[in-house]
């Protein structure tokens, strides 16, 4: 499970077709020294498994699936991508539930500054599919990154950006157009299933989803 916040922006070196699959390589100086073959690494939101690993990169097989749901299609070798390694059982939980299973892909318009202010407004569009499960002030992850929503109308969806943000993670790299990867809040869709369930589960009252947690 991971959090959303991203802990290096590394740059992809190479994607190379092996067999049925592609082995994407991804240049990182810090986060590859934690790494061992086998562990996961969220790469701009999707959960990856680390399968080759140097001094300075590390490489991930992606199957078709993979390849065809994410942003990853757009990838080339130069293109920056955001990492976070697994939450630790024992860390602060500082984004909020991301399991680097993306929902699909969303468009990005734009990354505009606010007049008078140094935060910025992303500003992104969402497949029909997504956008029941966003909301004004909920999380969403875009890219691997744990945002909060300001605005959403129809298929746009705005959010404010702080500088920290920008700096930190691979938003200036992107242009218009650009597909995005996607996570959903995954209580949302767990609450959707338990309320349009079978006849046992539809059966459900805000009470007892209260009594479940949520």
């Amino acid at each position: 499970m991971f959090t959303g916040i991203i802990e290096e922006v590394g740059r992809v070196t190479g994607i190379a077709h092996e067999n049925e699959n592609r082995r994407l390589t991804v240049a990182a100086s810090h986060l590859v020294k934690e790494l061992k073959k086998g562990d996961s690494i969220a790469v701009s939101g999707v959960c990856l498994t680390a399968v080759e690993i140097t001094a300075t990169s590390f490489g991930a097989d992606l199957a078709e699936e993979t390849w065809n749901r994410t942003s990853f299609s757009r990838m080339k070798p130069g293109a920056l991508v955001n990492l976070e390694l697994p939450m630790r059982a024992d860390g602060r939980f500082g984004g909020h539930i991301v399991q680097g299973h993306v929902d699909g892909t969303g468009k990005f318009i734009a990354l505009e500054e606010i007049s008078g202010a140094d935060n910025y407004w992303l500003r992104i569009e969402i497949p029909p599919e997504l956008a029941r499960y966003v909301i004004f002030k909920g999380s969403l992850s875009i890219e691997g990154i744990s945002l909060t929503v300001a605005k959403v109308e129809g298929k746009q969806v705005t959010i404010a950006i702080i500088p920290h943000t920008t700096d930190t993670t691979n938003l200036k790299s992107l242009k218009p157009g650009d597909p995005v990867n996607l996570e959903v809040d995954i209580i949302a869709k767990y609450v959707e299933k338990m309320m349009h369930g079978d006849s046992a589960t539809s059966a459900l009252t805000i009470e007892r989803l209260v009594r479940e947690g949520f």
